[in-house]
């Protein structure tokens, strides 16, 4: 089975590796890279992990403000997502943390029942206190989130969607697919969500523009959760601020986002059954000297990042008042406010 995981990156260097041997280890075979304005070595480690047919990676061809948007329209002309059986298209800091079978993307599939899509719900994992960035697996590192059920107040959790080949495709988005307009219902594809239940219509049909890319998470995540680790380290969350959204570029990462995702409520450790296997695999690609290199160049730059950020009162400011925020995100505060109880 060949699946094709489709991302795009900026200045995510440290975090590189990571994402490729945790993906290799669940299924995934091909992956397809978009880079644009590096500063911290990702496209030179890109390049080389491509020369060595472990990657394609392209320049983002966007032109306009819709980075993302761009990239997925381009790489439905690519052969390494029109030929693979399935596209899984996700971020550098979310891993498919699947709890069925041998916890790998095809196990997952057959849970489902092999339908045309599948739509796993997000789990948002908090900073865990964690302030230094250090240079070993995400996923070591951060294990408490909200309850799964609920984030910022809300049932509804967005998602991301892993798709078949012979979906009825007109376009790919971040969340999730779009199929072919006036496509009659008889035709409409098997899609379910990390349960293997189908899919709420309202979401299936793009009915409803609040269930576009959500739908509520209660019982969705039996065989598979998308783990987001949107903060990470403290230090590395403001690179991610300087930075900016890869994405898109009307959104700040600011202290709402922060605090909306800095939830410790929950303590989920079950990713870890991956560890033993992304260490071993991370240590065989550091046996290649250049990508042991470029690794290392990548996190030399991050940390100098960091320190030029913390050189500026601003930044200084912010990481005072992200250390200091309440753990619990505005919208429950307020909603704990309005019921006269002490937040």
């Amino acid at each position: 089975m060949r699946i094709t995981a489709v991302t795009c990156v900026k200045n995510e260097g440290p975090f590189l590796l990571e994402w490729i041997v945790f993906n290799r280890l669940i299924g995934v075979t091909d992956f397809l890279f978009y880079s644009n304005d590096c500063t911290d070595g990702t496209d030179d480690l890109l390049d080389a992990l491509a020369l060595r047919g472990l990657v394609t990676h392209l320049p983002n061809p966007a032109e306009g403000r819709t980075m993302q948007m761009e990239a997925l329209k381009h790489a439905q002309t690519q052969a390494v997502v029109s030929d693979a059986d399935w596209v899984w298209i996700a971020d550098v800091d979310e891993f498919l943390n699947i709890h069925v079978g041998n916890h790998t993307i095809p196990a997952l599939i057959a849970a489902c029942g092999d339908p045309q899509a599948i739509s796993v719900s997000f789990q948002f994992f908090a900073n865990d206190d964690v302030n230094a960035f250090e240079d070993r697996p995400v996923i070591a590192q951060f294990h408490r989130s909200h309850n799964p059920d609920i984030w910022c107040g809300e049932t509804a959790i967005e998602v991301k969607t892993l798709v078949r080949r012979d979906f009825p495709l007109h376009q790919y988005l971040a969340h999730r697919p779009f199929f072919r307009r006036n496509l009659p219902e008889a035709r409409h594809p098997r899609w379910t969500d990390g349960a293997g239940r189908a899919v709420p219509r309202k979401f299936l049909t793009a009915a409803n523009p609040r269930r576009i890319r959500r739908f509520p998470a209660k019982g969705a995540r039996t065989y598979a959760t998308l783990n987001h680790y949107a903060l990470r380290s403290l230090d590395s969350f403001l690179v991610k601020t300087d930075r900016g959204d890869v994405n898109r570029e009307d959104r700040a990462f600011d202290l709402a986002y922060w605090r909306e995702r800095n939830d410790p409520a929950w303590e989920d450790r079950s990713i870890a059954r991956h560890l033993a296997g992304v260490e071993e695999a991370l240590a065989e690609l550091k046996q290649d000297p250049e990508i042991a290199m470029l690794h290392a160049r990548c996190v030399r730059l991050h940390r100098d990042r960091i320190a030029e950020l913390l050189e500026r009162p601003d930044y200084r400011r912010l990481r005072d008042d992200l250390r200091t925020a309440r753990k619990l995100p505005p919208q429950e505060e307020a909603l704990l406010a309005e019921l006269g109880l002490d937040p």
